[in-house]
């Protein structure tokens, strides 16, 4: 078959994501109005919210729970990533044991606890997205990247992790590409899910819990008021309101923050996926996947790339892009140049595909920290609480993220708070322009390390030493 050149695969697709872009999405709730108060105001409806505010008011049904979204519940990350639902709290098991060695053994535990109560708060509350305990299988494209299995598959193990190492025939008969050489199938610590309807679901939850959420209602101004914290938003057509709360979690991730302190510590970076259309069964056979485990491979500016219930193929990540002074737009979700080379790496991954054609093209926001996952505080007196830094690995990790949060906002000496993870802070990023300088340089480097079968230059060697880094 000839190969189909990106553009033409690429003529007919929606640019919007594609799992937002569907009937079944929820009518938006009435923004705020006037004065109110609350006992816990919750500011941002993505997975972090939406998490914190349903484990507030379960643990306390009579506790006044609010919840307020500049946009609608799911519409930004928590709408737009891959689906894929780790057990992870740290990046990876690599990342958690070079930064927190001491306690990885427990912050795995406690990632797979984690895993396990979303899977049961999805069945209990009838949550349709989809969720499937697949695993993830790590793929090696070239030769180089082989030797990078094995020392994770041997990692895995001795953390008690139920891995499987595959050669290349091993590999291609669970998912047949001609490129995969060898990979690593960890087989339960990985759920695949439908990232749009995880979030409708929460906010339904939360809904019937007797939560209270207004949608396209933005803070925009936060001050001491007396014991309390009062919180000034600004609704649809510029009408103001005021909360007036006893406690406040903030999770506004990638978005400009209300507290100064954090703009050191995150940078906002573009990320960048497509959608094809539904896989017809003689397409489907030709790559086999029959058991849908999420994939990746294992090069610097990697891809990772799943299956849907629906047989569609999501294929997404290599880009990571970050624009001067944190600068973010609507405009910045669109990305040609990404799309264009997304397409062509996706028919040089499955060339027996060459008449598949993509339905969907988007990007969204990651909120990246210098050590790759979550990083917590507090302020205003421990009347508030923040999570931020996921770095692309928040669609499991924001409900423990939430859970310590409330811990923090209750003051508790907690197993939670005791940790080393919510202790500690990540290094923060230098300002403009020796940030997008060094951003840039970083991004250039893992280029090169790729294309020089994974040797590091100096300037990645020197950010290791240093524990910093820039990932996608």
């Amino acid at each position: 078959m000839t190969r189909p050149g990106p553009g033409r695969a690429l003529a007919e697709a929606v640019r919007a994501p594609y799992w937002l872009d569907r009937p079944e999405r929820p009518d938006p709730l009435p923004p705020l109005t006037g004065s109110t108060s609350a006992d816990l105001l919750v500011v941002g409806g993505g997975y972090g919210g939406l998490w914190a505010a349903l484990l507030a008011k379960r643990a306390d049904p009579g506790r006044d729970v609010l919840l307020v979204e500049a946009g609608t519940c799911g519409w930004a990350a928590s709408g737009r990533n891959g689906g894929f639902c780790a057990a992870s709290l740290t990046h990876g098991l690599a990342n958690g044991v070079q930064r927190f060695p001491g306690e990885i053994d427990e912050l795995e535990r406690l990632g797979r606890e984690n895993l396990d109560a979303i899977a049961a708060t999805v069945a209990e509350y009838g949550i349709d997205c989809d969720f499937a305990r697949t695993g993830e299988l790590a793929v090696a494209v070239e030769p180089y990247q082989l030797d990078g299995l094995a020392e994770d598959a041997a990692l895995a193990r001795r953390h008690g992790h139920h891995v499987t190492l595959l050669d290349a025939d091993e590999v291609r008969a669970e998912v047949d590409s001609p490129t995969y050489l060898g990979g690593l199938w960890d087989r339960d610590r990985v759920a695949l899910l439908d990232p749009a309807r995880l979030a409708w679901g929460l906010r339904r939850a939360c809904l019937d819990l007797g939560v209270r959420v207004h949608e396209h209602t933005r803070v925009t101004g936060l001050r001491r008021a007396g014991a309390a914290l009062l919180a000034e938003t600004t609704g649809v057509g510029g009408v103001p309101g005021t909360v007036r709360a006893d406690r406040m979690v903030l999770a506004t991730n990638a978005f400009p923050p209300l507290l100064r302190r954090l703009r050191a510590w995150t940078v906002p970076v573009y990320d960048y996926a497509l959608m094809t259309e539904p896989l017809t069964p003689a397409q489907r056979d030709a790559i086999g996947w029959r058991n849908r485990q999420g994939l990746a491979d294992t090069g610097n500016q990697f891809h990772y790339y799943r299956i849907t219930g629906d047989g569609r193929i999501l294929f997404g990540g290599y880009d990571a892009v970050y624009h001067y002074g944190n600068r973010m737009a609507p405009a910045l979700a669109q990305r040609d140049a990404t799309f264009t080379a997304l397409a062509d790496h996706f028919f040089t991954t499955f060339p027996q595909l060459t008449e598949v054609r993509f339905s969907h093209r988007w990007g969204g926001v990651i909120d990246t920290c210098t050590r790759f996952c979550a990083f917590f505080g507090t302020a205003y007196g421990g009347r508030l609480a923040y999570a931020a830094g996921y770095t692309g690995l928040g669609v499991g990790a924001t409900r423990f993220g939430a859970r310590v949060l409330l811990d923090l906002l209750a003051g508790a000496d907690t197993p939670l708070t005791r940790l080393a993870l919510v202790r500690d802070k990540p290094l923060p990023f230098p300002p403009e322009p020796a940030r997008a300088v060094g951003i840039g340089l970083t991004r250039w480097s893992l280029a090169r390390a790729d294309a020089r079968q994974g040797r590091r230059n100096r300037w990645l060697r020197t950010l290791d030493r240093f524990g910093l880094g820039f990932d996608s």
